[in-house]
């Protein structure tokens, strides 16, 4: 029996996590849940997996939730409940779906308490990946991927010596604007945007996957998860989403890790890891497929992916700003603040502002994250 805490309960990697651990409940108990306002669906959750602790955003929700928990589910709030949720409790795993470089804190919590980490949340490693690093190999706590890219990495190098690795690559679908021009973007609206052709995620993801900002994101996750450098990672277009990643190796052999795009199944493993149980997924048949489409990355129709690279390569601090001035520029599109295309122009006229810090400390990572959403904000005011 593994005891489970999940922040982001509510999210889409939430929800499909609860959804792979009720078909087995002889295997796993929920211990705490963590949302953010979304009342209604964590009451129903809670009622059904009876956790010994809930968190919602504020004080406010947390007061009118009460009354609608089961006996003995503690109701917390804020980012302390967020923490709490993650390290004061008797979790074996912790899954980080929190959106945002708000999942980090308790990340690190979870980490200092000794917990095993189900990681959906790539700002952790985006916004401070030498310290989440650091801190799972000072505590021994394994950092098990969650995204569909990173969880077939680790699949693909289980057993393999790290000097056989050649590279990394990491597939991604083009988003839902994958065959329009730059040109044929101008004025598109957030209808279109999260009209993504293969994947069932939240709305800032998807997003993120059609200015190809996710696909930047999980380039610098995959380098702290698997000790990487730039160099050796690299990100193909792959219309259909069967491959999920693969790697290339040393004497030219290629590894890749392939199904349908279904959530549950990364999510599934890094749960079990090193087992692997049945799932819910429906199987892949390759003879109804038929082919399988690659095309190379263009970094210049593409450019926040260019940036991510760049950043990473610089180190420190552009990686943090990276992520900040992107999570304010959707939130913005979202609102209709700004075009679709000015997502890409936030980022790179805050990173062109920014003087990077090698090795921030977390209280540095705050204060630039705080002055990378304000510049993010006053862009174009």
């Amino acid at each position: 029996m593994k005891r489970v805490s999940i922040l982001g309960s509510t999210g889409s990697v939430g929800t499909q996590t609860l959804d792979v651990i009720s078909r087995y409940p002889e295997r796993f108990q929920i211990e705490a849940l963590a949302a953010g306002n979304n009342a209604k669906l964590l009451i129903e959750q809670a009622n059904r997996f009876r956790p010994k602790q809930v968190a919602v955003a504020t004080r406010e929700l947390a007061e009118q939730i009460a009354s609608h928990m089961p006996s003995g589910t503690a109701v917390l709030h804020g980012p302390q409940g967020l923490i709490e949720t993650a390290s004061g409790n008797d979790a074996d795993v912790v899954v980080t779906a929190i959106v945002g470089s708000q999942g980090l804190k308790p990340t690190l919590a979870a980490i200092e308490a000794g917990k095993q980490i189900g990681l959906a949340n790539k700002e952790t490693l985006v916004s401070a990946g030498h310290l989440v690093t650091a801190a799972a190999k000072r505590k021994g706590v394994k950092l098990l991927p969650v995204d569909s890219e990173h969880s077939a990495l680790f699949q693909c190098l289980n057993g393999e010596p790290a000097s056989a690795l050649r590279k990394l690559m990491l597939t991604a679908s083009g988003g839902s604007f994958r065959d329009r021009t730059r040109d044929e973007l101008v004025g598109v609206t957030v209808k279109e945007a999260l009209a993504h052709p293969n994947w069932s995620m939240g709305a800032k993801i998807t997003i993120d996957s059609a200015t190809m900002v996710n696909k930047g994101l999980e380039v610098i996750e995959a380098h702290w998860l698997f000790d990487v450098p730039y160099e050796r990672i690299e990100v193909v277009i792959h219309p259909e989403s069967i491959i999920h990643s693969f790697v290339e190796f040393e004497d030219r052999s290629m590894i890749a890790q392939m199904g349908l795009p279904d959530m549950r199944v990364p999510i599934q493993y890094a749960l079990t890891y090193p087992e692997r149980l049945v799932s819910p997924a429906e199987s892949l048949d390759l003879t109804e497929l038929g082919k399988l489409h690659f095309r190379k990355m263009d970094l210049e129709r593409f450019p926040a992916l260019r940036m991510a690279f760049e950043c990473g390569k610089t180190g420190g601090t552009a990686t943090t700003v990276y992520n900040a001035a992107n999570e304010i520029a959707v939130s913005r599109f979202f609102a209709g603040d700004i075009a679709f295309l000015d997502i890409e122009q936030v980022i790179e006229e805050v990173l062109g502002r920014h003087q990077v810090i090698a090795s921030p400390t977390l209280e540095q990572i705050d204060e630039i994250e705080e002055w990378a959403r304000a510049a993010a904000n006053n862009y174009g005011k």
